[in-house]
């Protein structure tokens, strides 16, 4: 028999790279999907939490901003403002991302690609408007080494905001 493991008691940070703005599926937003799912892991689990921001803003026009997300991804140069916290007293991290064309923001492989991940649980979360997790949990695989990755959450975007049992019983 299966047992729901206990993340709730665990020292836990999330990791998130969230837009607000134009976001395909939902119009113009002042607060972006995975910021509301990272708030409300937060919320359920007393987390720590690290947003990670682009030191370069994206357009805030849809179609622009994936032109530059795929531009950063194929030349893997997207600096962020700050860098990540020191992550050895945690035992779960949380990732949270949006999906750009079927992959994490370039920018939160900038801030994950050069932290010792050991012996670290990582719960990933997306959101999206129909790819599910995509490429996200086997691209967080590849950078965060030594981790281990359970199943991950996905929420469409447009219901984040009446997503917070799922969120609740993902925990």
């Amino acid at each position: 028999m299966l047992f729901e493991k206990d993340y709730k008691g665990k020292k836990s940070l999330i990791i998130y790279f969230s837009r607000a703005d134009e976001n395909y599926g939902v119009g113009f937003i002042s607060k972006g999907n995975t910021e509301v799912i990272a708030e409300d892991i937060k919320e359920f689990t007393g987390a720590d939490i690290f947003k990670v921001e682009p030191a370069i803003p994206y357009a805030s026009d849809y179609n622009t901003c994936i032109n530059e997300a795929r531009e950063r991804q194929v030349s893997h140069n997207a600096p962020i403002k700050e860098k990540v916290p020191d992550i050895s007293s945690y035992e779960v991290i949380y990732i949270g991302s949006p999906v750009y064309c079927g992959d994490m923001p370039e920018e939160l492989v900038t801030a994950l690609k050069d932290i010792n991940f050991t012996g670290k649980i990582i719960r990933p979360f997306v959101t999206h408007e129909g790819s599910g997790l995509a490429n996200i949990p086997s691209q967080i695989k590849a950078v965060c080494k030594g981790a281990e990755v359970t199943d991950g959450l996905a929420i469409k975007g447009s219901l984040v905001n009446s997503s917070k049992d799922k969120v609740e019983k993902w925990i």
